[in-house]
């Protein structure tokens, strides 16, 4: 049986992307970076020249947009900061904010130590993410960082997927469809 997929042409690279369903007659191509190399490489150099200069921090939920936000952050000379989807026994004190995402069957929840709350304190940040779709793990970043004495002077992802999210403070390469039967 041949798998369905969806053609992804981006920024000269092509990727055979599997359709899923994520919901009732709503269907995604899947778009993971983790392990590809080539396409993290790619999208971070694109990003990276995307993004206002004087940023301090890169901020990201966990977990399949970290291997692009190191390389950005590599690429910007800068650091960045994971934002955790359960609370760790080295945690003291950390931020707490509730996510629903169109990929996920339930409510989850995205967590920044207080340690972290420290290194952004005063700073210009930029969050990073893979595909937006709805918007919901960015309100979510957005929530915690809220939160802090931090000023969110960009948001940026290789797709925007056409899940709801308007994207018109976003920095990103292309479009992405969702497919609805």
């Amino acid at each position: 049986m041949t798998e369905k997929t969806y053609e992804l042409r981006l920024l000269g690279l092509t990727r055979q992307l599997p359709l899923r369903r994520v919901a009732d007659h709503v269907t995604v191509a899947s778009f993971v970076m983790l392990g590809d190399t080539e396409l993290v490489e790619t999208c971070a150099e694109e990003l990276a020249k995307r993004l206002p200069e004087g940023i301090d921090y890169l901020v990201c939920p966990e977990a399949k947009a970290i291997p692009l936000t190191h390389a950005i952050a590599r690429r910007l000379g800068i650091d960045y900061i994971v934002i955790r989807k359960t609370v760790k026994a080295y945690m003291d004190n950390p931020l707490i904010a509730d996510v629903m995402s169109i990929t996920t069957a339930a409510p989850q929840h995205l967590v920044m130590d207080s340690a972290d709350v420290q290194k952004i304190y005063h700073k210009k940040v930029a969050i990073i993410d893979d595909v937006v779709s709805t918007g919901g793990s960015l309100r979510a970043v957005e929530n915690i960082l809220a939160k802090t004495a931090c000023t969110v002077v960009a948001k940026a992802a290789p797709l925007l997927e056409e899940g709801g999210y308007d994207g018109r403070d976003l920095i990103y390469i292309q479009r992405h469809p969702v497919f609805t039967d």
